[in-house]
């Protein structure tokens, strides 16, 4: 699994800026990998959650449009092979301060109300993503809650 996940790495490298730092992109392709999970974990993707996933890579890591799709796409090839969130969950507790770890959570709340349902299976990925970031239940609650008032108030 981490040589798979190395190598996915090394396909992402070229399409982002020269100015990230070659951590950034581990972290980059590890969130991509879970917000994805989060996409597929209804059996349904659809455009709202495609877009969602999407705007997070753009936005909060500040890629292109076209950086952004590309991330998401190897992603999704990686999650189909995955067997377990060890890799990924790995890199994100070595990089990330538990600030940002929520902030994760919360955008994976997101990906899930993004087409207005919310599955069991989404629910309890979020639970276990969670844990193995060990984010505590009353944060990820927190997120939980900031994320559907999102989702409310857009929608």
């Amino acid at each position: 699994m981490l040589d798979k996940f190395r190598a996915l790495i090394d396909r992402v490298l070229p399409l982002l800026d020269a100015n990230d730092r070659p951590d950034d992109h581990a972290l980059h392709v590890a969130t991509a990998v879970l917000l994805v999970e989060v996409m597929k974990a209804d059996h349904g993707i659809g455009p709202a959650e495609r877009e969602t996933v999407h705007r997070a890579l753009k936005d909060k890591f500040g890629l292109t449009e076209r950086a952004a799709k590309e991330v998401a796409e190897i992603a999704r090839e990686t999650s189909r092979t995955a067997t377990d969130f060890h890799a990924f969950t790995s890199v994100l507790n070595d990089r990330l301060e538990m600030a940002r770890k929520v902030r994760l959570i919360e955008w994976m709340w997101e990906v899930a109300y993004a087409d207005g349902h919310l599955a069991d299976h989404e629910r309890h990925l979020l639970w276990r993503v969670g844990d193995l970031l060990h984010v505590s239940q009353a944060a990820r609650i927190h997120a939980r809650q900031r994320a559907e008032a999102r989702g409310a108030a857009a929608g």
